[in-house]
């Protein structure tokens, strides 16, 4: 096992209440940490981290998270906890036909609560999924950038998920476009050193950018952009 993670980051006007959002929705802590907070995740659930930033996005982002539900009770408790913690409801063209609910945080980051059934997302948690716009190459990099096993692979549509279970990620199969205030943050295993670690995302086709906020800023396959993270006790 590599033990490497993935977080997603949220740039979002004020990042200690959208984590009080996410934390009382996934029944999760908050870490302050420099220049952000987070929700931390852990082997087999994303971590979630809010940074500030909030500039108008460029078009929709490409990434987004679902939430999973055992019983059509539980996911009006979601919807629910959801409202009462400061989200809404979000219009997006969905049809009246579509079990599942779609809201937008306080920070009015597009999440949706899945109806119960979902054989896809059987077995992942709370927190089942983040779906997000690219190509095959980005789903098939992401599964060698962590070293997880690939439990989706049809019509240019991929998803991955650690070898301990739980969320998966998804790709689309079209490459999102620019102006996403959502990224991912790859947290190195243990054993990795960080020039190595830059080093072997290059050569499965990651692209440096340069460093920021103590990170090492690189693109995906898709130009999608990601951080290198330092690894944390």
């Amino acid at each position: 096992m590599t033990g490497r993670r993935l977080e997603i980051r949220f740039e979002v006007g004020r990042p200690a209440g959208a984590a009080r959002f996410w934390a009382g929705l996934l029944g999760r802590e908050t870490v302050e940490e420099a220049g952000g907070v987070l929700v931390p995740g852990g082997d087999t659930q994303a971590g979630l981290r809010f940074v500030p930033g909030g500039e108008p996005r460029v078009g929709p982002d490409r990434l987004h998270l679902h939430l999973t539900s055992a019983t059509v009770a539980e996911q009006r408790e979601t919807v629910a906890a959801a409202l009462r913690l400061g989200g809404r409801h979000l219009d997006v063209g969905q049809l009246p036909e579509e079990e599942h609910v779609v809201l937008a945080d306080p920070a009015g980051n597009e999440f949706c609560v899945i109806e119960p059934g979902n054989t896809f997302l059987a077995g992942c948690g709370r927190l089942g999924e983040v779906t997000c716009d690219g190509s095959r190459a980005a789903g098939l990099f992401w599964s060698a950038a962590l070293g997880w096993p690939l439990v989706w692979d049809q019509d240019q549509e991929t998803a991955i998920q650690s070898p301990h279970g739980g969320t998966k990620i998804s790709w689309s199969g079209t490459p999102g476009g620019p102006g996403s205030r959502r990224s991912l943050d790859l947290v190195p295993g243990v054993h990795d050193h960080r020039p190595a670690e830059v080093e072997r995302l290059v050569s499965l086709g990651a692209t440096t950018l340069g460093d920021t906020d103590g990170a090492v800023l690189l693109a995906d396959p898709d130009g999608a952009e990601f951080r290198l993270l330092t690894r944390r006790s």
